[in-house]
Order: structure tokens, then sequence, then C-alpha cells
């Protein structure tokens, strides 16, 4: 029996060392064998570079993530300066900064990193969280396949952007936002009410963002309707012009607020008011949307994928060495049944989410990273397929990693108790709030819903979806590729998207369980090529 002790002696040390020195790379075999598996002839180089890249990731960076979630040090704005001159300079933590500048000097989006070694950095650094940088590297990457989408242009500022943020100057790495949403539309970015108003080569920006994230950063994708117009067009604002940095006189336009946010709390989100900010067209002025939804939030999209299955894996893994160490009732966490089946299925989740990342980003890869605008273009037919088929797996991967991702989340902060809230216990409570945000990010769960259904309806003229339903599959259990295929069909006879009544409502129902259950097969045949739920993370924590 356990005797009084007035000096508590329990320590959780050796619950501590084995999580504080667990590289998120090196001790990970079904990673690995992920990387291996996809890299193809670079596993060599690649391996060789992940291991030097991991420690950074697994150790002083995670610390640094950790520092700046403190409530004392979260973004915050001072209007003016001493001399009542109007300057919105945004305050962050120096790690933040620090973060910041050491992660986008690895040159993410140069030419001299591969597709791979891209992915797989990023991956890894979605296990710390948002931590205040790694929406700005999805914004940044935005930006940069944006301007390369569209290379015909007389803008020699466009083209010094571009080699900002794609290859830095000097050293000096160019970071990117995306400005669209407005208070009376927030994901309805047609009802833009923003004016873009021409003014020689360049157009003059008046009116108000009301979610601008990454306030920070050097340049801004911005929605805006051209005056006189009824389209919305997409342009390019940068947050200085030259020489204004250093004197901190912003690119004509105010910092209203920054947003108390639930979430991504270290990432400075504002309101923001245009006031004539000097900005650059990109592309057709009339295909801002297209632009915006196909190009930009389509690679944040992809991104969220990444991030909800780095998150889980960190979280599973975290929960399962202290079921390990946790002694309750003269037994481990993990022995008792109830647990371990709990164990078991967030293992499978998160490294069925993580397959699954890694199966869509190797088609985006296989299709030359090239986005469609739009459903149609005067590509083959069967390219065009090809495209569908990634957009949807885009959008359906969005939606469901998001969502499982918090659940996974809330149930390994369980296996800790009480400890599993304590905000310096365990990076847990954060990585929740932030996967809360991811979920609503870039098109909450509705709006990208209604997105797949009429995408579906639209494309059936030129692509069966009975067709697509089983390409997508392909690999799958018949029987499930069959029920599927038989569900789609159905169901796109339903009024999913009418008028509230109850047919509607119990289509709209069916048709959100089926989008869950459609992408979980594709997530669960990813897992399959990978050589199943070998080695799992229960067994790649055994080496203690």
């Amino acid at each position: 029996m356990t005797l009084p002790h007035r000096d508590n002696p329990y320590s959780f040390d050796q619950f501590l060392t084995r999580r504080n020195t667990f590289d998120y790379y090196r001790d990970d075999p079904f990673l690995r064998e992920l990387v291996q598996k996809y890299s193809g002839d670079q596993w060599e180089t690649l391996h060789q570079r992940l291991l030097e890249f991991s420690p950074r990731v697994s150790y002083r960076w995670r610390d640094l993530a950790d520092n700046v979630a403190r409530p004392e040090v979260l973004p915050r704005i001072q209007h003016y300066d001493g001399h009542n001159h109007r300057i919105d300079r945004i305050a962050r933590p120096r790690e933040t900064e620090i973060l910041e500048r050491e992660i986008f000097s690895q040159g993410l989006f140069s030419a001299r990193t591969t597709p791979w070694e891209h992915f797989v950095k990023r991956f890894l650094l979605h296990q710390n969280g948002e931590f205040g940088v790694m929406c700005p590297l999805a914004c940044t990457e935005g930006l940069i396949v944006l301007l390369k989408y569209y290379p015909d242009h007389d803008t020699p500022e466009l083209d010094q952007i571009l080699l900002h943020c794609k290859e830095g100057i000097d050293g000096d790495f160019g970071i990117g936002a995306q400005f669209m949403s407005e208070i009376q539309g927030g994901s309805d970015i047609p009802s833009n009410l923003l004016e873009a108003r021409p003014d020689g080569k360049g157009y003059r920006l008046y009116g108000s963002k009301f979610f601008c994230s990454a306030m920070q950063a050097d340049y801004a994708v911005v929605t805006a309707r051209v005056t006189g117009s009824d389209k919305v067009g997409t342009f390019v604002a940068p947050a200085w012009l030259p020489g204004d940095k250093e004197r901190e006189r912003r690119n004509g336009y105010v910092i209203n607020r920054i947003k108390w946010k639930m979430g991504t709390s270290e990432l400075p989100t504002a309101e923001v008011e245009y006031q004539g900010a000097a900005a650059y067209a990109v592309g057709p002025v009339d295909r801002g949307v297209a632009s915006a939804v196909g190009i930009v939030l389509t690679l944040s999209r992809l991104a969220v994928g990444s991030s909800s299955g780095g998150a889980m894996l960190r979280a599973v893994r975290e929960a399962l060495l202290y079921g390990r160490f946790r002694d309750v009732f003269g037994q481990k966490i993990q022995q008792f049944p109830l647990t371990a089946r709990q164990l078991e299925e967030m293992a499978e989740a998160a490294q069925r989410t993580t397959a699954g990342a890694f199966k869509v980003y190797d088609m985006f890869l296989r299709q030359g990273r090239k986005l469609q605008v739009g459903l149609k273009s005067d590509e083959p037919v069967e390219v065009q397929k090809q495209r569908f088929n990634l957009r949807e797996l885009i959008l359906m991967q969005k939606i469901s990693t998001a969502h499982e991702c918090v659940d996974i989340i809330r149930k390994a902060m369980s296996i800790f108790g009480g400890h599993g809230v304590m905000e310096d216990f365990s990076s847990l409570p954060r990585l929740y709030r932030d996967a809360a945000v991811h979920e609503l990010w870039e098109g909450p769960r509705n709006v990208l819903l209604t997105q797949i259904y009429r995408d579906l309806q639209r494309a059936a003229r030129w692509y069966d979806p009975a067709e697509f339903a089983a390409t997508v599959l392909n690999g799958a259990p018949g029987h499930q590729v069959e029920e599927r295929v038989a569900q789609l069909n159905e169901l796109l006879k339903k009024p999913v998207l009418s008028v509230p009544n109850r047919a509607s409502l119990m289509a709209a129902g069916e048709w959100e369980s089926f989008c869950g259950r459609f992408f979980r097969v594709y997530q669960e045949q990813a897992l399959r090529e990978v050589g199943g739920e070998k080695p799992t993370i229960n067994e790649s924590l055994t080496n203690e």
C-alpha cells in the first residue's frame, strides 16, 4: 500500500524525457516508410536532408513554438508613435520573429528545394501547430503559384515580388498573405465590395477587408471589384512601398484592430481599411474569383490536409507515451481495454490521415503541380478528368481531415486526464485550438460540401460521376467501390441544395455523411498501399 508522504516524490521526468527527445522524422518508421515509398529515386538524398532538418523542428523550433503561445506575448498593435504618426506597428515576441526568419530562410519554395523535400519538411513543421508561421507559409505558396500561373504581364514589380518570395533577395525572403473575406460575405468572394480603381498601369484599393491573417506579411493577395465592373479581380498589394518599411509608413491602408481568436492566436489577424493602396492586377481582372479559389485557396486547402495529419501524429504519439508511463488504479493506462481500444483507433486515424495526405500530394505532383482555374479548360478531356479528381479530393480532404483532427486531439487530451487541458503541461491544448480554426479556414464545412456537389453536377456532362468515384477509389475493395458509386448516383438525384424542407434536410445529411465515408475509403486504400497498418505508431515507440 502507499503510505502518507508529506513531500510527494512523484515525477513526470520519465515521460518528459521520452517525449522531449523524440525526433519527428528519425524516430518515426511509419513516416520514413511513406517518404521512401513516394520519393522514389530521390529517397537517399531526401532522407539525409530530412535527418539534418528534423532535429531543428523536433527540439529548438518546438520549444520556441510553445514559448510564443503564452498569453502575455501574443501579438498586439500600436497605432501611433510618440509623435502622432499612424504606424500600426504589429508587436510580436522575439521568438516568433526568430522562427519566421529561420524557417523562411530554408528556401522551401526555392528551385533548389525538390517538391517532396518541400512537402515533408512542411509536414514536420505542422507537428508544432500553427505558431504564427505555418499560415504565412501557405499564403506565400499561394502568392508564388498565382504569379507563376500568369507570367505574361507588363509589371516589373510583380517579377520582383516573385523573386523575393521564391528565392529571396540578399538572404531576405518575402512573406505573403491573402485578404479576401469581407464582413458581408465571408467565404462569398463574389460579394466583395472592395474597390480597385485603375491608376496608370496599376490600381488603387479602397474599402475594407474583415479577416486578414499574417498582418506581418510583405505582400497580400487581395480580391477586389474594379471600378464600374460587376466582376472581382485578384491583385497583389505590397504592405510597404520601396523605402517605407523602415519609416513604418504603410502602403495606403490602416489596421483597425487585431482579432481575438480562439486558436492560431500567435498569428496576427486583423481588420484592414484600404485608403488608396497601390496594387497590381494578376491575371484577367474579370477572373479573380476563379484565380483566388482555383489557385490560392486550393493550395491552402491542400495544406490543411497535411496540417491535420501532422497534428494528429504528434497528439496520438504523446498520448501513447503517456499511456505507457502513467500508473492509475494499480496498472498502466494503456492496459485498460477501453483506453487501449481508443488509443488504437486514434493511431489508425492519424496514420490513415497521413497516408491520404501523401497520396493526394503525389497526385498533385504527377499532374505537374498545375492547378485548374475553373472546371473546364482547353486540355484533353482525360487530362481535365484527372484535374477534376484532384480538385474534389482536395476539397474532401480539407473537410474530412480538419473535422477529424479536432476529435482526435480532444481524445488524446482525455488520455492525460486533468493534465490534458493544462497549457504548460503539453502542447495539445494549443494544437486543439489551432485545429478548430483550421476547420473554418479556406471555406467552412458547409461551403465546401456545397461546392463538391455542384462540381459533380456541372461536370456530369463530360465526366460521369460513377466514373469519377470508381477512378478515385481505384484499388479499394470492390464492394466498397460499388457501394459508393451507387450512393453517389442516388444522392445526385436528391434535393441536397434545394429549399429547406424535410426531404432536403435528410438529403443534406446523407450528403455530408457520404463525403466523409467516401474520403475515408480513399484514406484506407492509401494506408494499405504503404503496407497496411505496419509499422504502427505504437510499434514506433517501443524502443524506449
